[in-house]
């Protein structure tokens, strides 16, 4: 499975028009199966309700019911086998050829799907799912389970993953770079960040007997180099143009790849924001760190005040407890009001032998 950093918007969440007419910060639905019914119109659906979003399209329970109509109650014995969300930050919209829905995005304020991951972590433990968290131009990898293994090879920094476009199999062979340059920084930027996306789906492909076993899988992207090209050369360059009609080609292979190799069993969302509204703040993480904190959304490593498991807990050790207290009690009950010439084989046994004598 695919993790997202625990301290990063781990989706991909950006700004685009769709062909469903919807305007702004956004979220798309680009590739689900059938059994994942997602209805189409314009609810909007706040950047904070994302994760539960994502855990429910896995059949994960989440703490607070989520009010939302695009997403309607499937079947409860046959959930998607991966779950993939892209980040798509600084861009006012993506024309993705096709996408099942689209929905505008309300109060687009920075996210992750920690509480995803730790769900997968912790109801497939041992089954080692895959969990990917990936910000390529923060140079911020976090990986879980399988992953260590399938994307050790993974460049990462932005040295490893520019050496890698120099080398064969790069992405600027086949890529229309038209304005972009191969020597800019932003237009480095920009390059490497489909370079991963392309590395991402080859790994998997050399790895496919990952997406057939019985875990689900989690993947988190977060993409900035739109938001880099925008600054450096506005919204209306050629360049920043030429890379959006780039990307959106890019995500929705990316997406109709990953949606075969799971065998038609995986949602792939691309969430695409202008700017949060929230200035937001990153605890770094070494690369290839695969330690799990006790609750990544707590900005003071505080414990989680509520777990899935605690009711059937709480029950268990109530009971029990009751339980003994009242085996404890009949017992000493009964041996209080014993009467040793009658109930204890010992003591009869020695009143007959004093008799005899």
């Amino acid at each position: 499975m695919l993790l997202v950093g625990p301290n990063c918007p781990r989706m991909l969440i950006c700004s685009f028009c769709c062909s469903s007419g919807v305007q702004g910060d956004s979220l798309t639905i680009l590739q689900a199966p059938e059994y994942v019914s997602f209805q189409k119109g314009d609810w909007p659906i706040s950047g904070e309700k994302i994760p539960d979003m994502v855990a429910l399209t896995m059949g994960f329970s989440v703490q607070e019911d989520l009010s939302w109509p695009g997403l309607r109650a499937g079947p409860l014995f046959q959930r998607p086998r991966a779950n993939v969300l892209v980040v798509v930050r600084g861009v006012d919209s993506l024309a993705l050829p096709q996408s099942v829905a689209s929905y505008p995005l309300e109060n687009p304020v920075p996210f992750t799907l920690d509480s995803v991951a730790e769900t997968v972590h912790t109801l497939f433990a041992e089954d080692t799912p895959v969990v990917l968290q990936l910000a390529p131009s923060e140079e911020r990898l976090y990986m879980l389970g399988k992953a260590n293994a399938v994307f050790e090879d993974l460049p990462v920094t932005l040295q490893q993953i520019r050496a890698r476009l120099s080398q064969d199999g790069s992405v600027l062979a086949s890529l229309p770079l038209n304005s972009l340059s191969r020597n800019a920084e932003a237009d480095l930027l920009f390059l490497s960040e489909v370079q991963v996306l392309h590395d991402i789906t080859a790994l998997l492909q050399r790895h496919r007997h990952l997406a057939k076993d019985h875990s689900p899988d989690l993947y988190s992207l977060e993409l900035s180099g739109l938001e880099e090209l925008g600054r450096r050369y506005g919204q209306d360059s050629s360049q920043y143009q030429d890379a959006t009609a780039i990307l959106a080609n890019v995500l929705q292979k990316f997406g109709e790849d990953l949606f075969g190799l799971y065998g038609d069993s995986a949602v792939v969302e691309v969430v695409t924001v202008k700017n949060f509204e929230v200035p937001l703040t990153r605890k770094s993480r070494s690369i290839l760190e695969s330690k799990q904190i006790s609750n990544p959304g707590s900005p003071y490593n505080l414990a989680y005040k509520y777990n899935f498991e605690y009711a059937v807990i709480f029950n268990i050790v109530l009971w029990l407890m009751i339980i003994l207290a009242l085996a404890v009690i009949v017992i000493s009950y009964n041996l209080w009001n014993m009467d040793p010439g009658y109930d204890s084989i010992i003591y009869r046994m020695t009143n007959q032998k004093i008799r005899l004598d």
